[in-house]
């Protein structure tokens, strides 16, 4: 069974820590991108999620959020599902989305990536 709750490297070399997860499913924890929108030097930024009960599924699915306000007016948002591969290392598949702040309605087609 998938465990969320710890360190994880995407390929990427993005570094993401679950330091806290609850019996209902929540969780929280920080990120650290080496992937930037502005070019700038990466930066530790604060996250906060929520898994499907525990011991329902032994492929969790989960999403959470990454809020970039420290380097960057966006904010990411992530959906996946835990695996464990037949050597037993746990992966997290995962999509994402992240919203960049615009000044205007009219701009608004170009803030979704």
């Amino acid at each position: 069974q998938c465990q969320l709750n710890g360190l994880w490297r995407n390929d990427q070399d993005s570094l993401m820590e679950i330091s806290v997860l609850r019996d209902n499913g929540d969780f929280q924890g920080q990120y650290l991108t080496q992937v930037t929108l502005s070019g700038d030097c990466a930066q530790v930024s604060p996250l906060r999620g929520a898994q499907q009960q525990l011991g329902e599924e032994d492929w969790p699915t989960f999403a959470f959020t990454v809020r970039w306000d420290k380097f960057s007016n966006a904010t990411t948002a992530f959906v996946g599902q835990c695996f464990v591969d037949a050597s037993g290392k746990e992966i997290l598949s995962t999509m994402w989305l992240l919203r960049e702040a615009v000044g205007s309605l009219e701009d608004d087609w170009k803030a979704t990536r």
